[in-house]
């Protein structure tokens, strides 16, 4: 079965992109290619029951096995051992992927409390779009009672397009809630 935004994107998005930006084809319309999501543990690494949970949480949330991720090189400031786990990430591509942007968008910002929207300084120059969430809880998959500690996570959307301008209004067709900016003159 055909995610719901990933059929959207195929019957609106594509066309509204294409008159709005004045592109020639429709290859040439921005897409999602991957999204990235980390959540790294700190001083709870070392805890093996924690490690357990936040895979666990992870694994609900994307509907992936989730990868625990390791240190590259030892740091003493940091406290750090080569080799020793990090944190935990899930890489979502194709189906997955427009299925968890529909959840995150629909769902599970909007129970983020006090939330504004988010803000657009998190795209990169190559049109790539990243933001942090402070609470895991808001994704409806997460039972409360059974969750040790509240943690955040990062979220990274790669995407085709060459710039911001093309990937930001891709982002607003797939209706995420960007804080307006007033322009006064």
């Amino acid at each position: 079965m055909i995610p719901r935004l990933k059929e959207q994107y195929n019957k609106l998005i594509i066309e509204n992109l294409k008159k709005k930006h004045s592109l020639k084809n429709k290859f040439m319309v921005p897409k999602l290619l991957k999204v990235v999501l980390n959540m790294g543990l700190g001083a709870d690494a070392n805890d093996k029951k924690k490690l357990q949970n936040c895979v666990e949480d992870m694994t609900l949330i994307c509907g992936q096995k989730a990868v625990v991720t390791q240190f590259r090189k030892s740091i003493s400031n940091f406290k750090t051992r080569k080799g020793t786990p990090a944190g935990v990430k899930v890489t979502l591509r194709k189906n997955r992927m427009y299925e968890f942007i529909d959840r995150l968008v629909n769902i599970a910002l909007p129970r983020i409390k006090d939330f504004r929207g988010l803000n657009i300084s998190g795209l990169d120059k190559h049109g790539n779009y990243s933001f942090g969430i402070k609470e895991h809880i808001i994704f409806p998959e997460i039972n409360f009672d059974k969750v040790d500690q509240i943690r955040g996570m990062d979220i990274t959307i790669v995407m085709s397009g060459k710039n911001k301008e093309t990937t930001l209004s891709l982002l607003e067709e797939m209706n995420f809630p960007f804080i307006k900016k007033n322009k006064i003159n």
